[in-house]
């Protein structure tokens, strides 16, 4: 099947992908009565009392906000707005049918840090939940900092949904090769995703001196040049040895390569001298970073791609429907790291067995956000 033709007939039959529908009848004077004026102006009033009536009366506490300026869609890069409506109307998409969350697509004209965050505080009171989308590195960090006190839950996916959902695969995959947290890791981008990885692995209990991170400009070390400030936060924490050069310097006796990058800069020979029972996720879209066929000729033993067609896809849709499920349902005021190590926790134990082909559940298995939800509602109301 040609997917880009045949998405492009799909979108243009139907105008897009979502349209708004009805809870309530309006069939009678009555109806439009109790649904407008002069019935309405009663729950305009408590809330104006109390502010927390509005979960009550609105439907605030199931609306997340999927909000982008389209500088860093998908492969695409900076296409702006408007090109980026197809991609936040599926992310809403997602949302609806994985975890029943009414999502709207909100896609900004301006690229103005200041006036973005601005923007995203006003239209905040509709919302329970924020979910910043495709915001290019490194203003989306800022962007993410700025708006944690909202007083409701706002995460970038791209950071974190890739981070969980990484996580996940590594908690399994490291069953599957018998090792443990004292993996050499290296971590190929160190833009949004790559940053966020890094910050839950260490979290999660791998250890920062065994990591290494690359970026077009080879290995990060502390007191490298051309590193910004959110790259000089990780050089203090990861490569204590300052190791300097190129990914084929990294790759060297690694247990895990993650790649968060372009495609084809990952080799075989590379691959080669990883270590014994190695793991590769070679997660650049729509291209790998590595072919899966050509990581197990090199000797690699699990693998995962960020594509549908090979095994273990990282695919974010097992990850973020279930975060906002559980932090709109616990009323939570942000998501935090423990919430996030819960929720990949959760993912991979919906793998019972894993192998070196499943390390991962499909993004399409039943009751995958259920669980994600449960584990980070625990997690909210015990905080």
């Amino acid at each position: 099947m040609d997917f880009n033709k045949e998405s492009l007939q799909l979108h243009k039959d139907n105008k897009g992908k979502m349209a708004i529908s009805l809870k309530v009848p309006l069939q009678s004077i009555t109806d439009l009565s109790l649904a407008y004026t002069p019935g309405v102006a009663e729950p305009c009033r408590e809330i104006a009392k109390d502010k927390e009536k509005v979960y009550e009366y609105t439907p605030k506490g199931n609306m997340v906000a999927v909000v982008s300026d389209g500088s860093a869609v998908l492969g695409l890069g900076n296409i702006g707005a408007q090109a980026a409506i197809p991609v936040m109307e599926g992310k809403a998409v997602l949302f609806k049918q994985f975890a029943n969350i009414d999502a709207f697509p909100i896609c900004l004209e301006s690229q103005d840090v200041e006036k973005n965050i601005e923007t995203i505080k006003n239209i905040a009171p509709v919302f329970g939940g924020i979910n910043l989308e495709d915001f290019k590195a490194p203003e989306c960090f800022k962007i993410e900092a700025a708006l944690q006190d909202l007083g409701i839950p706002v995460m970038h996916d791209d950071q974190h949904g890739t981070a969980v959902v990484v996580l996940a695969g590594l908690i399994n995959a490291i069953k599957v090769v018998n090792k443990d947290k004292n993996v050499k890791i290296v971590i190929n981008g160190a833009g949004a995703a790559g940053i966020a990885i890094t910050k839950l692995l260490i979290s999660y209990g791998f250890k920062g001196e065994n990591i290494i991170m690359c970026d077009s400009r080879g290995i990060i070390f502390e007191g490298r040049d051309n590193l910004n400030s959110y790259k000089e936060d990780i050089a203090r924490i990861t490569n204590q040895n300052k190791l300097s050069g190129g990914l084929d310097i990294a790759i060297k006796d690694a247990d895990i390569f993650l790649g968060v990058s372009k495609k084809d800069l990952l080799t075989k020979d590379m691959v080669r001298t990883m270590a014994k029972d190695s793991i590769i996720m070679a997660m650049a879209n729509p291209d790998p970073e590595i072919l899966p066929i050509d990581a197990k000729e090199a000797g690699a033993r699990v693998i995962a791609t960020g594509r549908s067609d090979f095994p273990n896809q990282v695919n974010n849709v097992l990850a973020f429907p279930g975060i906002f499920r559980g932090a709109l349902d616990s009323r939570a005021k942000r998501i935090t790291e423990e919430m996030k190590v819960a929720a990949a926790e959760a993912i991979a134990s919906m793998v019972e067995n894993p192998t070196e082909d499943k390390i991962i559940p499909s993004p399409l298995e039943d009751g995958v956000a259920q669980k994600v939800g449960e584990a980070v509602s625990r997690i909210a109301k015990k905080e």
